[in-house]
């Protein structure tokens, strides 16, 4: 059964909705800051599993909607990053590409060590390391008919994507976790760090009024045409980016140069509506990936493969807690980029960015890492994982 876009964005609506009424319940859930939209979107997709396990009815959805969120929400990232926030974070975002490239390469011969271990081909280790995981469904998708043509792998596909669903769940559960342990061990004070940009407070009474709306939609929209264009012209030149990485280098062009020559104009940088638009696009673009996970794919994982997964989540959360965190000052900011990294090295970019939000939401903003772990995210580690994973795929292989 295929429901249409239609559909698709009432489910994810009703989803997100869930998702804050159980978090407002349950105090586990915000004191270990897990992000709303997986909480309701992982209620969803097991309530998919039990349909088409009892039922044998697979539902699926039209992502139209999805994808365009996701550009949106990149947008409002660039056009909150002030050029003073993004040299602050000159320093921070050079650290952690650094270490985020290192850790393709640890990741990847984790995986591969265990593989061997247990009997199982050297490539299943890099399928089920940076392929799956820091590559997400995406890159698993894109590499799995590599592997079933050259190395003997014709459930890579299924593999590939039960990895990523893995991975995108756990990453989603433990950048709370990780951040509020080390914010409690530390005893960090996120101080005056300004106003939130992403992730509104809906526990505040603010003043949001229609003209700050369509001023943010309309500044949203010149720069997603611009973010397109750039595209096009990058794509000239031989280098082929997701739009939403063009997009959200459109928002930060943007917003460091048009105030300067229209000062008159109040740009929405920093805005209470901008930060509602950019939270609620993340909310039901993480809801609506997380509901159509297929979760009866899981059940599929051999035990090698299972065991390759659980050391990568191990090995994620010492990385972060005992390098990351260190390495990039062990301040609150540091912890806020933690909670980002595991989701990133697990999930997704996207995935990432809740687990920040919901950390912020409750302990205060972090704007400096909703600009370093985007552009580590979005752009350099798919490129650097493309080189790992062939550089991998050709010693081990």
């Amino acid at each position: 059964m295929e429901l249409d876009a239609r559909q698709n964005l009432i489910i994810a609506i009703l989803v997100l909705y869930a998702g804050r009424f159980i978090n407002s319940r349950l105090r586990l859930l915000r004191d270990y800051n897990i992000p709303e939209p997986v909480t309701g979107g992982l209620l969803a997709s097991i309530s998919f599993a039990l349909i088409y396990a009892f039922w044998g009815t697979e539902v699926s959805f039209d992502m139209a909607n999805r994808d365009m969120l996701l550009i949106v929400f990149f947008t409002t990232i660039g056009l909150s990053s002030r050029i003073d926030i993004l040299k602050q974070g000159g320093k921070s975002l050079l650290i952690l590409l650094v270490l985020a490239v290192s850790y393709l390469f640890l990741q990847n011969l984790m995986g591969i060590a265990i593989a061997s271990l247990t009997g199982a081909p050297p490539a299943l280790g890099v399928l089920t390391g940076s392929v799956s995981l820091s590559g997400g469904h995406g890159t698993a998708i894109a590499w799995a008919p590599t592997f079933a043509r050259e190395y003997a792998m014709p459930y890579a596909m299924e593999v590939g994507l039960a990895c990523a669903t893995f991975g995108l769940i756990f990453g989603g559960i433990l950048g709370g976790p990780i951040a509020r342990f080390l914010v409690w061990r530390n005893k960090l004070d996120p101080g005056n760090s300004g106003d939130l940009t992403v992730g509104f407070r809906y526990k505040e009474h603010e003043i949001i009024n229609v003209d700050g709306i369509l001023k943010v939609l309309l500044v949203i929209a010149i720069a997603i045409g611009v973010g397109i264009h750039l595209n096009d012209l990058f794509a000239v030149w031989g280098v082929r980016l997701p739009d939403f990485v063009t997009c959200l280098f459109a928002g930060i062009i943007l917003t460091n140069s048009l105030p300067r020559f229209l000062p008159r104009y109040q740009w929405p940088t920093g805005s209470r509506s901008l930060a509602l638009v950019s939270d609620v696009s993340l909310g039901l673009f993480l809801s609506m990936s997380l509901m159509s996970l297929q979760l009866w794919t899981l059940a599929g994982l051999a035990g090698s493969m299972l065991v390759l997964l659980v050391a990568q989540v191990i090995l994620i959360t010492l990385f972060t807690v005992f390098v990351v965190f260190r390495a990039l000052g062990a301040n609150y900011d540091a912890a806020v980029i933690c909670s980002g990294y595991s989701g990133l090295a697990l999930g997704a970019t996207p995935t990432a960015i809740a687990n920040m939000t919901a950390v912020t939401k409750a302990l205060g903003p972090a704007p400096r890492a909703f600009v370093v772990v985007p552009l580590v995210g979005a752009f350099f580690i798919d490129l650097s994982n493309a080189l790992i994973i062939n550089a991998l795929l050709a010693w081990f292989g």
